[in-house]
């Protein structure tokens, strides 16, 4: 389903929405709306939602440009980050993506933002990052609007474990297509890992001058409280992933925090002894023994207390 003809040689930048839950999808749909430029086009990928959005769309078919297609087979359960992948593929040759969550909200002023920053940032420049803030299920503002530097290290924004979602950020997609989503559960961690990634562990440029709203509920991954065992699995893959994989990237200060953070992951769930051994191996191969020792009497203090 598709609507609306755009030129394409203005066409820079598509908003790409996986979809699955429409509760809140008309507030979405709303912001888009309301954007003081239209020279976006969006890509709704259904991911076989029990929710009919049909009739939802047909109101917004003259605001904004759009093309909407359900696929029948839910990926988003097995793996999110695939989800988001296929939802890409919808894209028609734009340079630049959102993937903003079918909850969130974006300000008024997010793409006119994005075209007058767009020719100020350095050609290297491959994520884009607006100011953000969480809203509750009512769309009231439960958080400060988070600001950023304007140009920062990738590796900085990680270690100052400022909040992020994956509704905040442009991405290249010519660096999505190249690099692709890490799958940990729930995409939780994939999106950041997408940022250092994505960057190429190197400088994302902020933009502070307009607004995204991340929505923290009950149906959110964020806001349900059920699942927090899987989160833990996720940021622990994340985390060793990086360690494993991205060592390169990392000063060996930063390896150790980077690792110190792993083992604090893992003794929150401390049952998988896979992930024992993995702790263990990097503690060994980094000649960290002492501090491999304090990992340890924290494991025993940790499981003779339980008992």
């Amino acid at each position: 389903m598709s609507n609306m003809k755009m030129d394409s040689d203005t066409e820079m930048l598509a908003i790409v929405i996986p979809f699955y839950k429409a509760k809140f999808f008309d507030a979405t749909l709303k912001s888009l709306s309301a954007q003081t430029d239209k020279r976006f086009k969006v890509y709704i990928g259904d991911d076989s939602s029990p929710d009919d959005i049909t009739k939802m769309l047909d109101n917004y078919r003259e605001h904004f440009c759009f093309e909407y297609k359900r696929f029948e087979e839910n990926l988003g359960k097995k793996a999110l980050p695939r989800q988001w992948e296929r939802c890409v593929k919808m894209t028609a040759g734009e340079e630049w993506i959102v993937l903003l969550g079918d909850d969130d909200v974006l300000g008024d002023g997010v793409v006119a933002a994005f075209y007058k920053n767009i020719s100020l940032k350095a050609n290297a420049i491959n994520s884009i990052r607006y100011a953000s803030c969480t809203i509750d299920e009512n769309g009231v503002q439960t958080s400060k609007v988070f600001f950023n530097p304007t140009i920062e290290s990738a590796i900085d924004f990680f270690f100052r474990k400022q909040r992020s979602s994956l509704s905040e950020y442009i991405f290249k997609v010519s660096k999505i297509n190249q690099v692709g989503f890490k799958n940990f559960e729930l995409g939780w961690c994939s999106d950041i890992l997408a940022v250092l990634e994505f960057s190429d562990f190197g400088a994302v440029y902020s933009i502070n001058e307009a607004l995204v709203n991340v929505r923290i509920s009950s149906q959110s991954i964020s806001g349900n409280q059920d699942n927090h065992k899987l989160k833990f699995k996720a940021a622990f893959r994340f985390l060793y992933y990086l360690i494993a994989n991205k060592k390169a990237y990392f000063s060996d200060f930063q390896q150790k925090k980077i690792l110190e953070e792993m083992s604090k992951v893992y003794l929150n769930q401390k049952k998988n002894l896979f992930f024992f051994a993995k702790v263990s191996t990097q503690y060994w191969i980094r000649g960290l023994f002492r501090e491999y020792c304090i990992f340890i009497l924290s494991f025993f203090k940790i499981v003779f207390k339980t008992k």
